[in-house]
């Protein structure tokens, strides 16, 4: 790390976790939490070129079950992981491997509040990369009320604590 545009302090560089930081069983809530807006369905709808009227068309959607739009579930999926970034793997992972088990047990509706937290579920390091890990996620989300919306597992390849800044320790 370098201080040179600091002039009175230290320059703090803000990261998520490295590998050897993450402890399986650990559980991470992230905040804030994000309140979905129609603007967002639809912008996030469009721009991934789903039409379903269910997500689009409120006079469709109002004579479903649900009785009004469902937010687009890639959205939430999205959203999920995109609230973990800041405090996991934001500058410290290396490539997202992939997801299974996502199911989304409750639909999300303009205005609800998603809130997020992460376990680690698994953590080993790779055997053909000595500076990196992988780690398996779980992250869950619940609307306001508590009621899980959406739940994905997911592995990422994680950087290891760099040689500088652990001797800096």
């Amino acid at each position: 790390m370098t201080a040179e545009n600091a002039t009175d302090g230290t320059v703090h560089v803000a990261r998520g976790r490295y590998f050897d930081e993450l402890a399986v069983g650990d559980v991470y809530r992230h905040r804030p939490g994000r309140t979905v807006t129609d603007a967002d369905n639809v912008l996030f709808s469009t721009l991934t070129m789903n039409p379903q009227s269910l997500h689009l068309d409120a006079s469709f959607a109002a004579q479903t079950e649900f009785g009004r739009p469902l937010v687009n579930s890639l959205f939430t999926l999205s959203t999920m992981v995109g609230l973990s970034v800041a405090d996991l793997t934001q500058a410290t992972t290396v490539a997202n491997l992939g997801f299974e088990e996502i199911v989304f047990p409750a639909p999300v509706f303009v205005g609800d509040t998603l809130n997020v937290e992460t376990e680690i579920l698994t953590a080993r390091r790779s055997r053909s990369r000595p500076t990196q890990g992988i780690i398996g996620f779980e992250h869950r989300a619940t609307n306001q009320d508590g009621v899980l919306v959406g739940r994905a597992r997911r592995s990422a390849l994680m950087l290891t604590t760099p040689v500088e800044e652990s001797a800096d320790a």
